[in-house]
């Protein structure tokens, strides 16, 4: 089962890249190469060739989206199987499939309470991500659709690998897909920059894990996740390992002061691009304090844990401050996203259940707004204004009422009002914080007032006030962006409502990670 949810993207990727669209093979002048050239040549034999190139071209493009979007539901109903299928009260590893065939290649996969929700949360995500683009991309469509299919399998190897290396290897294979995403689909002659910087910070931000992981195995003869639980790591040892480990996971989060390559690389990249970036790629930092520093370096992390907690707080404080003098709308996304893990940090360190599992709630509550949010201001509003800027936006009520209440209501959750999974998750990461240190609680709560501020900010100046003279009359959101936001409205609310959903899956899980 757990094989076939990471080959399935695979074979759509397989799929969809034998599919030509070369529009030279349906000429006889091979050295006619685009429709701008094809559109000077008269002749009555060119013009129903282009004609009949550009049907084949349209249904082979709908052919690749319609691959493409097929596997990724595939995958999310075959994830929803495997969740009926977990058993919520048995702690160890479920679903195990290894691959020990070949002498250099041992595979070992498994699930366990924590990491069915990452997964859950990649599948969901990824047909979101390919419905985003679906039209406003039309060169190198196949490139994209290719790279979100690989990236949805390499995330899901990530969160159910049962080996350090093979996690390492897996947290570090998302880097060049992504940066040609920003490079080949961002907006700007600055993606240049912000590939490079989200490429080079993330790389160079791992390869201290790199070296702990190659310690652990000279210390142990193994990277088995099940062997070092096994093995008494010397407090000396775990204080080098946890460093380097936590350099790595601190710039993917990010954590103050790694924290530029975000927003560059949200601000430039596609949409798409944002959308896993927000939702999944920040999670694999979640999911590695979780794996690595908290259940195998414990005595590592209790001593580290005032270091970490200040890092948090301060990440959360200037992260929102930043966001409320940002004026691109996906900066804004982006900044917000910072001071939200920072909030996901505080929880995991708390050492206490509701702390950990409202890190984790909050952490899946993140990657359902602020895609929603991305999808607002970077596909909805960007689409027809071709602008970010928020001075030049205004009055959008008047002609957009529908996407006005859609974003009032993602606006709310992302400041954690009541019945959203953010609320819920906040309260739990605050509350088991202010168990170990209040004065962290207090500090890290300011983030909820500064998110009201930020939030409300921007919504209220783009969407209300006097229509503005440098837009003209707009569509409300058509039936695919609606289907779009409501597909993330609705897990916000009802998991928020109903949280033993994922509580009950957590707590035994949880309950191993606390340090006595």
């Amino acid at each position: 089962m757990l094989t076939l949810l990471i080959l399935i993207p695979v074979i759509g990727a397989i799929l969809i890249l034998p599919i030509n669209t070369n529009i030279s093979k349906y000429f006889s002048n091979n050295s006619v190469t685009n429709l701008q050239t094809l559109a000077q040549l008269e002749t009555k034999e060119t013009d129903e060739n282009l004609n009949n190139f550009l049907k084949l071209k349209k249904k082979k493009e709908l052919l690749m989206r319609q691959i493409a979007l097929t596997t990724s539901l595939i995958n999310f109903f075959i994830s929803l199987f495997l969740l009926y299928l977990f058993d919520s009260n048995n702690s160890h590893y479920q679903f195990i499939s290894e691959f020990n065939q070949l002498n250099f290649c041992h595979f070992n996969f498994g699930i366990d309470g924590i990491s069915i929700f990452f997964v859950l949360l990649t599948t969901f995500v990824t047909p979101i991500a390919i419905l985003s683009n679906y039209y406003n991309i039309t060169n190198n469509f196949k490139v994209i659709l290719i790279s979100l299919l690989i990236l949805e399998s390499l995330q899901i190897c990530a969160f159910v690998s049962l080996d350090l290396l093979l996690f390492y290897v897996f947290f570090e294979s998302i880097l060049p897909i992504l940066f040609i995403v920003i490079v080949i689909f961002g907006h700007g002659n600055d993606r240049f920059r912000s590939a490079f910087l989200f490429f080079l910070y993330t790389l160079t931000g791992s390869l201290p894990m790199l070296l702990s992981i190659l310690m652990i195995n000279s210390f142990i003869g193994s990277t088995d996740f099940s062997l070092i639980a096994l093995y008494d790591i010397s407090f000396n040892y775990q204080i080098i390992l946890w460093i380097g480990f936590f350099i790595a996971l601190a710039v993917k989060t990010p954590l103050y002061p790694m924290i530029i390559w975000l927003p560059k690389a949200h601000a430039d990249s596609a949409l798409s691009g944002s959308i896993i970036l927000a939702a999944t790629v920040l999670k694999l930092a979640t999911y590695g304090y979780l794996r690595v520093l908290i259940n195998m370096l414990p005595d590592a992390t209790n001593f580290f844990n005032p270091f970490v907690l200040t890092i948090a707080v301060i990440s959360i404080v200037y992260a929102s401050f930043s966001t409320i003098v940002q004026q691109d709308t996906k900066r804004l996304i982006a900044y917000s996203s910072i001071a939200h893990m920072g909030v996901v940090v505080l929880g995991l360190f708390s050492n206490t259940i509701q702390g950990i599992q409202g890190g984790i709630l909050m952490g899946i509550a993140h990657g359902f707004v602020s895609p929603a949010l991305f999808i607002c201001v970077g596909g909805v509003i960007f689409d027809r204004l071709h602008t970010r800027t928020i001075l030049n936006i205004r009055g959008l009520v008047t002609y957009m009422p529908v996407f006005t209440i859609l974003f009032f209501l993602f606006t709310l959750a992302n400041t954690g009002i009541p019945l959203t999974l953010n609320f819920l998750g906040e309260q739990l990461s605050l509350i088991g914080i202010f168990e170990r240190n209040p004065i962290i609680a207090v500090i890290g709560a300011s983030g909820i007032v500064l998110s009201a501020i930020y939030s409300m900010f921007l919504y209220n100046r783009i969407s209300y006030g006097s229509y503005s003279p440098l837009l003209n009359p707009l569509k409300d959101i058509s039936r695919r962006e609606f289907m779009l936001l409501f597909s993330l409205l609705i897990p916000t609310i009802l998991l928020g409502l109903f949280p033993n959903i994922l509580l009950e899956c957590l707590n035994l899980s949880v309950s191993k990670l606390l340090y006595v």
